[in-house]
């Protein structure tokens, strides 16, 4: 296998902010700013029923792989009394980008806990393990444990998403890259859980689910999801260069809720007995923060709250 194109990077969540109005500090005024657009490129977009696999490399405990697996089964149906906002109504916004629905279900799962390619993994890792799976009709989706580097984890970004192509030159085949920062940078990938590394330092939000580096992961995953069934090979929705797109989510890092501004993930819902914060309901009773996603009807960043 091969890489395709350079995968589009999600990073620093607290960073940069879809917000219609912004103060310029010079000048102490309102600017408008010009409406979020992202143009459709005619390409392939990933449509129908998906299979999602799974490669755990390195550590994960069982409950920390439920939470994840719960997740993706959550993306494309509710179960019988989940309370809404659900996971589910998040992601039929990728309905409205052209094509119909992805359904996405879980597949097959590796686990691979002797670290065999080590503790320190580039980008030509993560393409030999995305390669793991015999499968050209699924997303592989690699996920690293906290005690594994990654070329570019917190410097530059908290998960990719890309392609790999056959070297007999068949179709491409999607794959999805996110790391668990909870020890290596969680102010930056696992935010707003966590106090940021920079910028306004607000109180850290309660994690859903009770582990600050895989509830970051979640938030970072469904935005790679997003981003692979609707710009899978680099020429689906995006705005702005090819190489460093703005998609489907990471056009509207940083916004959880209604009212969001830069350092403020804006209003979501709070348990009662644990204090935690969350914004959409999924399978067996979990709870999750999903960031917001552009609707191509209205043209906006949608929230859940």
């Amino acid at each position: 296998m091969v890489s395709n194109y350079h995968p589009a990077i999600v990073c620093c969540g607290l960073l940069l902010l879809g917000l219609v109005n912004v103060m310029h500090p010079a000048v102490g005024v309102l600017v408008e700013q010009q409406p979020l657009i992202l143009k459709y490129h005619n390409g392939e977009l990933l449509k129908g029923r998906i299979t999602v696999n799974l490669l755990w490399y390195g550590s994960f405990t069982p409950i920390q792989r439920s939470i994840i697996v719960d997740f993706i089964n959550s993306l494309s149906s509710s179960s019988p009394g989940t309370s809404l906002p659900s996971v589910a109504t998040w992601w039929n916004t990728t309905e409205k980008y052209k094509g119909g629905s992805s359904a996405l279900v879980v597949g097959k799962q590796i686990l691979h806990q002797a670290y065999s390619l080590g503790k320190d993994l580039k980008g030509t890792h993560l393409l030999a393990l995305a390669s793991s799976f015999n499968d050209l009709s699924a997303i592989h989706v690699i996920l690293t444990a906290k005690d594994v580097a990654v070329d570019g984890f917190c410097t530059s970004r908290c998960g990719t998403h890309g392609s790999i192509r056959p070297a007999n030159g068949k179709a491409r085949v999607a794959y999805v890259w996110v790391g668990n920062s909870e020890t290596q940078c969680p102010g930056m990938c696992a935010w707003p859980f966590h106090q940021p590394i920079y910028g306004p330092q607000t109180p850290p939000l309660v994690a859903p689910n009770g582990d600050v580096g895989v509830d970051g992961m979640i938030i970072n995953l469904a935005t790679l999801l997003a981003g692979t069934v609707t710009n899978p090979f680099n020429n689906g929705y995006f705005q702005g260069p090819a190489t460093a797109p703005l998609e489907a989510v990471s056009a509207c890092t940083g916004v959880f809720g209604s009212g969001a501004y830069p350092g403020n993930p804006g209003r979501v819902l709070v348990d009662k007995t644990t204090g935690a914060s969350y914004n959409a309901n999924g399978a067996n009773g979990r709870k999750y923060l999903l960031p917001a996603m552009w609707d191509p009807q209205t043209s906006a960043c949608k929230t859940l709250v």
